[in-house]
């Protein structure tokens, strides 16, 4: 059983859709003991990180997700992923679920090409970081292959949990580990077929 995290925040029919076509059973919930009966957990995420921080310390759910990445793999997509992270700089300083060492921060800042846009929206190849090619989560997945992204921020001061990363001027974090804590900055379910061999490796984790 795949638990993906409802707590208001995005619409989660492709991730359902996505999931589903790899002959998972997928419950969307927001009960902690769903999540504690699951195999795997999906946290995903769209808009604004303080926005989606708030209703996720709402939800309760926070000592739950905490506890349970602890036990088994956990994947958050791109604010999703985000929001594993110590803080972020989004609109000021927020808390994250420090799940990752590292903080997020405005793209456009750190951009070496200030004629790219932001938001970053569109598919970039994904640049796996040496010595990571083995992980399971790549499994699948060849260097180089492209994957989508919609973001105006990113994780950074984190190399030591990145697993790959995506040039848009500068190397923007696409994909984190810390134990079986993983995350994507990209959207693996709208990453055509790249994106669903990379859910079939997770879900196989």
């Amino acid at each position: 059983m795949i638990a993906i995290v409802d707590y208001g925040v995005g619409n989660l029919f492709s991730l359902v859709s996505g999931v589903k076509s790899l002959g998972a059973q997928v419950c969307v919930t927001g009960k902690a003991e769903e999540l504690r009966a699951a195999d795997h957990i999906l946290l995903p995420g769209v808009g604004a990180f303080a926005d989606a921080a708030a209703k996720l310390n709402a939800t309760g759910l926070v000592p739950v997700l905490r506890e349970e990445s602890q036990k088994k793999p956990l994947l958050g997509i791109c604010l999703g992923m985000q929001l594993l992270f110590e803080k972020s700089y989004e609109y000021g300083e927020h808390a994250g679920l420090g799940l990752i060492p590292g903080e997020v921060a405005p793209l456009a800042e750190d951009l070496q090409d200030p004629a790219l846009k932001v938001p970053h929206i569109g598919w970039n190849a994904l640049d796996i970081a040496p010595g990571h090619e083995d992980d399971p989560l790549f499994r699948y997945i060849r260097n180089g292959e492209y994957v989508y992204y919609v973001h105006s921020f990113y994780a950074k001061n984190c190399a030591a949990s990145t697993l790959a990363t995506s040039e848009y001027s500068l190397p923007v974090t696409g994909a984190v580990r810390r134990g079986l804590v993983y995350g994507t900055q990209f959207h693996p379910e709208k990453s055509g077929d790249t994106g669903l061999r990379l859910l079939k490796a997770f879900l196989e984790l």
